[in-house]
């Protein structure tokens, strides 16, 4: 469907004169308003039951292209000020988004119908699919893909990554809440409906325990569907001694069968996990 345009666009990468033809100009701008409205996405999911996604590398591509072809300039609001590259967003009465004063979302961001966005940060690149909470101090990093029904507590921290362009971006899934002033960065992926208690740090290389058996079991940058993480540590030796290093610790599930609300307040109180 969009293969014309990709064949422009992975030209343009391979040689960047030609960032200068307003033929690829165009095109890299097309694919920029297909981001901002939905209809193209840095990364999809291929098998939401299996947590499967793909990357696609090319419309990253056209994003870090858009950027040298564009023109500074200084944008006002009243007595604030500032000089950029990239339009904000506008236009959420028609989008049917509400957005609390202070709330601020580039163009080439997705912000889904049913999306609410307290005094915020959303980032290009990034989608933020219906019903979903972007809360105060909550940053949406570029290319981050954030499911149905999330909340991103107060000060939450989700990463962008642009480049490399083959590097998966975060992803949280549908019905998941994540804690205030959690942080998942690096292309770390949290699995639907699972809860991050607050404080919570996952990157690519968090070693996220499993303590729920007799055994531990430990992942790397993946949450699996409705875990019930808290911020943990772990010993590790080094040359100068034993210290303790950070970690997640998994230490229960949500219950499958029950409402998303009410299994997400049992998590909290039956976990002791602080929001």
């Amino acid at each position: 469907m969009y293969s014309e345009l990709q064949k422009i666009i992975e030209q343009a990468w391979e040689n960047r004169e030609l960032l200068k033809d307003s033929v690829v100009q165009q095109a890299i701008r097309e694919v920029v308003e297909l981001v901002d409205k939905g209809q193209l996405r840095t990364a999809e999911p291929v098998d939401l039951e299996k947590s499967l996604w793909q990357v696609n590398e090319w419309v990253k591509k056209a994003i870090i292209l858009y950027f040298p072809i564009q023109p500074m300039r200084k944008m006002e609001a009243g007595e604030l000020e500032w000089f950029d590259k990239m339009d904000l967003k506008h236009g959420y009465d028609e989008l049917g988004v509400r957005v609390v004063p202070q709330a601020v979302a580039r163009y080439g961001a997705y912000i889904a119908s049913g999306a609410i966005l307290m005094p915020s940060y959303v980032n290009i690149g990034a989608y933020v699919d219906t019903g979903t909470m972007v809360d105060t101090w909550a940053t949406v990093g570029s290319c981050a893909q954030i499911g149905k029904h999330v909340h991103l507590s107060g000060g939450v921290g989700i990463g962008g990554v642009l480049e490399p362009v083959q590097a998966a971006p975060v992803i949280i899934e549908d019905n998941c809440f994540i804690g205030s002033r959690s942080i998942v960065v690096e292309g770390a992926h949290v699995c639907r409906e699972a809860v991050l208690g607050s404080n919570t740090v996952i990157t690519g290389s968090t070693h996220i325990i499993d303590v729920t058996e007799s055994e531990p079991k430990t992942y790397k940058g993946y949450v699996p569907p409705r875990s019930v993480v808290v911020p943990g540590s772990y010993r590790k030796q080094f040359p100068a001694g034993e210290y303790s290093v950070s970690c997640a610790l998994i230490i229960g599930r949500r219950k499958e069968s029950t409402d998303k609300k009410t299994s997400l307040n049992d998590a909290l109180r039956e976990f002791g996990v602080s929001a």
